[in-house]
């Protein structure tokens, strides 16, 4: 294992709790773990939780520089009307939120309404009040790798700062396959737009292994400087403390 490589991929983790079971303690508990593999060197780029433990990590979290990041928009269905969706934003970024993890309409991109996946991104985004909005593409529920580059490239289009995977909840987590897809679509942003957009692999990814091979595509098709966490995130859980522990910092 290239623990050069590896410690940068640990440096891009949002340290992932979004269970039925979390409560404030868990949380809190949680958060209080990530610091202290923080302290000994290990630091992740943010902890990820639902709305309601916003304001718990962030208190946890205070001065840290790790991010708090919240899932919303009716994570990880999507099926609430719109001005819903924008209301938990909204609540989200008051609770202190960092960052803002989204669903795309996944009925409307099916349906073809590829105006209304548009515009519901572009109406989260514009309740973030400067916040990363990470934009969730949740490929196990488009069939086709055409649907997932034109996914992409509408999530891009509402103003996705990121576009990611999966929920983590669905029939089936992130692929190579379609991590390669969505990080094509982000270089030929660059290449014709000059928007720079950043990439996150979730759903899945237990193994260290896995999460280094993500990086490695990332590289390769994005450039060796793609890889911090201003630009490439790895959603986990189980994968930090199997990383922490290999790395021992």
């Amino acid at each position: 294992m290239d623990k050069t490589l590896a410690r940068k991929v640990f440096s891009c983790i949002d340290n992932t709790t979004l269970n039925a079971t979390d409560n404030e303690q868990s949380v809190a508990d949680f958060c209080r773990h990530t610091l202290e593999m923080s302290a000994s060197g290990g630091s992740v780029a943010a902890v990820c939780v639902y709305p309601r433990f916003v304001d718990v990590a962030a208190k946890v979290l205070q001065g840290s520089g790790i991010k708090v990041a919240s899932v919303a928009g009716a994570f990880p269905h999507g099926q609430l009307p719109l001005e819903l969706k924008v209301a938990e934003v909204q609540y989200a970024v008051r609770q202190g939120a960092d960052e803002v993890d989204i669903v795309i309409n996944r009925g409307a991109m099916l349906a073809g309404d590829e105006e209304t996946v548009v515009s519901e991104v572009r109406a989260m985004k514009q309740v973030c009040d400067g916040r990363t909005l990470k934009v969730i593409i949740e490929t196990c529920d488009l069939p086709s790798p055409t649907l997932v580059a034109r996914a992409a490239q509408l999530a891009i289009d509402g103003g996705a700062d990121f576009i990611k995977t999966s929920t983590g909840k669905g029939a089936a987590g992130a692929t190579p396959e379609n991590a390669e897809i969505m990080l094509r679509v982000i270089a030929e942003n660059v290449k014709i737009k000059k928007k720079m957009v950043g990439f996150k692999a979730a759903g899945g990814i237990s193994n260290p292994e896995e999460a280094i091979a993500y990086a490695i595509m990332a590289e390769k098709i994005m450039g060796v400087d793609y890889v911090n966490n201003q630009t490439f995130r790895i959603g986990a859980s189980r994968l930090t403390n199997k990383l922490y522990s290999l790395l021992t910092f």
